[in-house]
């Protein structure tokens, strides 16, 4: 490490070795597709379940050209459309959705896109409750504040950050300018330390972080500041999970409520389904079809990940269901 990287805080922790899993699966888990739909030609660039509300957690919203949509996965692997809205201007392209929610509690649908706006969707009203301008360009990603939904946070390809009281309207604070990123930003967690490509998927995990980039893997890594030095910091990178034929951007991961597993597809159309609470990494099963061969740009676990969802460029959503315990 040279002098420049140290006054940069470009440092790795000192420690041991990152712990990489093994690909070998060990069929912890038994998962079956249970339904394929086709929503068009247009890719589905994204699919959340809404975890915000114990009424709604087999509900799930996707994005996919100027339309989002909103399903119901019921038993016996049926997949119900609840609402669909189409924005009205017909060259605009969502890349990523997510949940929030009014004060009593009632469900929104919050997306953006290559447009650089942000629809603020009442789904309880079936109606558009507002929408944000402020973003110079395209928005590929939109964050919920768990604790309090009302407060979203979006990243740009303008390099910047910004977070919205989606009950005010109001943006409260524009995270940019010099000396902060120096590409668009494709999540909300990075740092040049632990990849050196575009980062297109980030994770909390206690406090971990899980994120991805075109590696073909995903790492779970300790950020350690520096408080004497602002700006600099260590990172220590723990554990790498491997997932072959995942070097184009963006293909996103997705984990259950209690972060148990984590789900993330490929450029091939397969599915990895890695263990989370495990060290060394288990790669508890891996999920093909043969007609399952498009890339895979996000998945989506269920609240207790026995429903993976997947959504995929030739415009398909893939419903697979853990039949590990089925007696049949």
């Amino acid at each position: 490490m040279t002098g420049e990287e140290a006054k940069k805080g470009k440092t790795f922790g000192l420690g041991c070795e990152p712990v990489v899993g093994s690909l070998a699966p060990a069929k912890k888990k038994e998962y079956r597709i249970t339904n394929r739909l086709e929503e068009g030609k247009r890719p589905i660039y994204a699919v959340v379940f809404n975890f915000l509300d114990s009424r709604y957690f087999n509900v799930f919203v996707t994005v996919g050209g100027n339309r989002i949509t909103v399903y119901q996965c019921l038993e016996g692997g049926v997949i119900a459309v609840l609402q669909s809205y189409v924005d009205e201007d017909k060259d605009e392209a969502f890349y990523t959705v997510g949940w929030t929610c009014s004060d009593d509690g009632s469900p929104y649908i919050v997306a953006g896109g290559s447009k650089g706006i942000i629809r603020i969707i009442d789904a309880g009203r079936e109606s558009i409750y507002r929408s944000f301008i402020g973003h110079g360009n395209s928005i590929n990603e939109v964050r919920t504040q768990t604790l309090k939904p009302s407060l979203v946070i979006s990243a740009s390809k303008d390099e910047s950050l910004r977070l919205w009281n989606t009950q005010t309207g109001i943006c409260i604070l524009i995270f940019s300018g010099a000396g902060g990123h120096r590409n668009e930003i494709l999540s909300v967690v990075y740092t040049a330390s632990v990849h050196v490509n575009y980062v297109d998927c980030t994770r909390w995990l206690g406090d971990f972080i899980l994120s991805k980039s075109v590696d073909d893997e995903i790492m779970l890594w300790e950020p350690k500041v520096k408080e004497e030095i602002t700006g600099t910091g260590a990172v220590d990178v723990l554990q790498k999970y491997p997932i072959p034929e995942c070097d184009i951007w963006f293909i996103k991961f997705s984990c259950d409520f209690h972060f148990n597993i984590a789900t993330v597809g490929n450029r091939e159309g397969k599915i990895y389904v890695w263990e989370l609470q495990s060290c060394p990494p288990v790669l508890a099963t891996k999920l093909s079809h043969p007609q399952s061969i498009s890339p895979i740009r996000q998945t989506a676990t269920s609240f207790d990940g026995s429903t993976i969802l997947s959504c995929c460029e030739d415009g398909t959503i893939w419903r697979w269901d853990d039949v590990s315990n089925s007696s049949t």
